[in-house]
């Protein structure tokens, strides 16, 4: 049974400790009979009433997570004018340092002051004869890399590669869990992009009213990968309008439900709001965003809509819905002339 308990006061809020669904993916990579389709309602069900979910057995290897924290925080700890060599480009890759973040598409929170981490941004590396890297098109760039950090980058690669693996592995859980042939989100991510906010949130003793490590929004994309942090701060928004703080489950990753998937199952499943609270001390985080190609138009599911149910968005690319959502996210973002 789910345990709940008050935890914290956040400004207004009662913020709630309770456990997420839990799902056990050993069987599933085990190819046993009957796995996947279990697995996928217990998916199906998370998705529709939380929209949040974590995952054990899921085959990343503890070492290479942690090494992901470790070059974290060795690049964070880089002098400000070192991490600025990188400063975010038009194709959102490279730092963006603290306050530079302000969330204003937000429905479920009136977001008003800059939110307090820094992060530094990473994605697909498309290869440079790629039509639309020879075409200059945004988000096709290639990744900045800090200078003189021996290792960095080798472990960067190496996470976002095992992270957007795992990630394409469930995709027929997601396809059974919206009664569809297997194969159906295939097609969709032969040439997927795929991000990662390495994340610092640093402490500030007394935050201003209103004040955020990161404001309340939900993800853009499709699925969102992040392992569990050592420090407190995820709080998520539930049906209820209660924030609660998800318990940490050791060596689990929480996943959860991006609004473009939102979308594209007609609101079926719950792309859940979420904000991350000033924490107490250093918090460093590592999740991954594996989404869709970008040009493909997608349009509403067939399983979820229906003569009582009419798709409620129009056919739309994720390039389109994700720069969209960047430049209501980041003040700096509209400085950049569009590809």
């Amino acid at each position: 049974m789910s345990m709940v308990e008050v935890e914290v006061t956040v400004g207004q809020d009662r913020v709630e400790t309770r456990d997420l669904p839990l799902l056990d993916l050993g069987p599933y990579f085990a190819g046993e009979p009957g796995a996947k389709e279990a697995l996928a309602q217990e998916l199906k069900f998370a998705c529709e009433e939380i929209g949040f979910l974590a995952i054990k057995n899921h085959g990343i290897p503890q070492e290479l997570l942690d090494r992901a924290i470790e070059e974290n925080k060795r690049f964070c700890a880089l002098p400000l004018e070192r991490k600025l060599e990188i400063e975010i480009d038009q194709n959102q890759r490279g730092y963006i340092p603290p306050k530079a973040t302000l969330i204003r598409h937000s429905t479920y929170h009136d977001n008003t002051k800059f939110d307090l981490n820094e992060t530094t941004v990473f994605a697909t590396d498309f290869p440079p004869d790629h039509p639309m890297v020879k075409a200059g098109k945004r988000f096709y760039g290639q990744n900045q890399w800090p200078k003189d950090l021996p290792g960095f980058r080798e472990t960067v690669e190496a996470y976002m590669g095992a992270m957007e693996k795992l990630g394409k592995s469930l995709l027929p859980l997601w396809a059974v869990s919206l009664n569809l042939k297997e194969d159906f989100f295939e097609p969709y991510f032969r040439d997927n992009y795929t991000y990662y906010r390495m994340a610092h949130y640093p402490p500030k003793p007394n935050p201003d009213e209103n004040e955020f490590a990161l404001g309340a929004h939900a993800d853009t994309g499709f699925m969102t990968l992040l392992p569990a942090a050592d420090v407190q701060g995820l709080e998520i928004l539930d049906a209820n309008g209660i924030w609660f703080r998800p318990r940490k489950v050791e060596g689990a990753i929480h996943v959860n439900v991006g609004q473009f998937l939102e979308r594209w199952t007609n609101n079926r499943f719950r792309a859940t709001p979420h904000r991350v609270a000033v924490p107490t001390e250093d918090r460093y985080t590592v999740p991954v965003f594996v989404n869709p190609d970008l040009e493909p138009v997608v349009e509403c599911i067939p399983t979820c809509q229906g003569p009582d149910n009419p798709p409620r968005y129009e056919p739309e690319s994720y390039w389109d819905f994700f720069k969209w959502y960047m430049e209501n996210s980041y003040p700096h973002y509209k400085e950049f002339h569009a590809a």
